[in-house]
């Protein structure tokens, strides 16, 4: 058996013919695909359909409660609160996904020369691993923002830059098994580079762990941007995001207004979930060794 092969019936391991059957047993992650489908479609095809102003305020607005002609009615300068669902979950939702997969390529790389690399590269490498996990993401959140106004692109790269560090263990763990693998080790005896041996053979073995991190790493970033944003210091007006929403409807809850932060509160907790779940469903379908 060629090294190429070897490679492939390798990746064929971890694609077998009933991966999807598998996820599809498991119901509570097909909900959570179902979930994550519907808020995607909301957010990034409900502004088509349901079309509001959310940028200017409408004093005449303020307040309203549901009705006809504002479903979840208006928030405290005006803007209707459905379209600012939808307006606020697609900055969540493009943060979160941006930055989990951010997070999951800079810690596949990481967790992958590190692994392969072994002896003093790897001891280096994951102490720096250490030492990021032992500081608090949103503590470092809070410095950085009480610094600086982020943007959405801004918030994207600061979150996908301290979430890195879990995806990087768990590709480093993923790594040490596969490199001790014949293939690998065939590909090294004929001169095969470290570069191939990582980008030919190592990652794409490790597609499962990577995709599992991704999702996971997709409802945490989420979180995150909620948390940052609920205390003040996320993406700025006019524009929003759930997190924003909630910190601008809490004092309005007290008056009885609950439709400024019941909505975005479930819309976290739904989404957040689903993606949970779905990391979930991968990873029994990924994991063979759960066959009976």
């Amino acid at each position: 058996m060629s090294v190429q092969s070897a490679g492939r019936s390798g990746l064929v391991a971890q694609f077998p013919a009933p991966l999807v059957a598998r996820f599809a047993r498991n119901r509570l992650a097909v909900a959570g695909l179902v979930v994550v489908a519907l808020f995607l479609l909301f957010c990034f095809v409900g502004p088509l359909l349901y079309s509001t102003d959310q940028i200017h305020t409408d004093l005449t607005q303020v307040n309203l409660r549901p009705n006809g002609a504002h479903w979840l009615g208006t928030d405290a300068v005006g803007h209707d609160e459905l379209g600012r669902l939808m307006y606020g979950g697609k900055v969540s939702l493009l943060v979160g996904l941006a930055a989990g997969v951010l997070a999951t390529v800079i810690g596949t790389v990481w967790g992958a020369v590190a692994g392969y690399a072994g002896g003093w590269v790897d001891a280096v490498m994951m102490r720096v691993v250490d030492a990021g996990i032992a500081i608090p993401a949103l503590f470092i959140l809070l410095v950085v923002s009480a610094i600086t106004t982020p943007g959405v692109p801004g918030l994207i790269v600061i979150l996908g830059l301290v979430s890195w560090l879990v995806p990087s263990r768990l590709v480093r763990a993923e790594t040490l098994t596969l490199k001790s693998r014949d293939y690998v080790l065939t590909l090294r005896a004929i001169g095969g580079s470290h570069s191939r041996a990582i980008t030919r053979h190592i990652l794409p073995n490790s597609v499962s762990t990577i995709v599992v991190a991704a999702t996971f790493q997709v409802a945490d970033a989420i979180l995150l941007v909620a948390y940052v944003s609920y205390l003040g210091l996320g993406v700025q007006p006019p524009s929003t995001d759930w997190g924003g929403m909630l910190s601008a409807g809490l004092t309005a809850a007290y008056s009885g207004r609950w439709w400024l932060i019941v909505p975005p509160g479930l819309a976290i907790i739904l989404v957040v979930c689903a993606f949970n779940a779905v990391g979930d469903g991968l990873r029994d379908a990924f994991d063979v060794r759960g066959r009976g």
